[in-house]
């Protein structure tokens, strides 16, 4: 019993650590961007994407390893978070030269995943 406590405190120290870490780094976003909104989305057993589009309209995104772990780092970012990627919100999103060739792949020159 005592090494369960023991393992239990240390996976809380560890996701402390983690939410810390991402709280800063969604700072740092928000920071460099002149503000920044948010969404959570599941990402099978890899975690939760926290998907941050800048008050410019430039976007980036991170990873935690769990929903409550992305959900506390967003909160103590002070990240205003949306329920859905929807139209309203995805036209925030500034797409550049680069996003459009990858988007658009080989089928039209873009750069290959290879």
């Amino acid at each position: 019993m005592a090494d369960t406590q023991a393992d239990t405190k240390a996976d809380t120290k560890k996701d402390e650590r983690r939410v810390a870490r991402l709280t800063k780094q969604i700072q740092a976003f928000s920071k460099e961007h002149g503000g920044s909104e948010g969404h959570l989305e599941h990402i099978g057993q890899a975690g939760t994407r926290i998907v941050l589009v800048g008050t410019d309209g430039l976007w980036g995104d991170l990873v935690a390893p769990t929903y409550a772990i992305a959900e506390r780092a967003a909160e103590k970012a002070g990240l205003t978070l949306h329920e859905e990627f929807d139209g309203e919100f995805a036209a925030k999103v500034v797409t550049g030269p680069y996003e459009w060739s990858r988007m658009a792949g080989i089928q039209i020159g873009g750069p290959s995943d290879r």
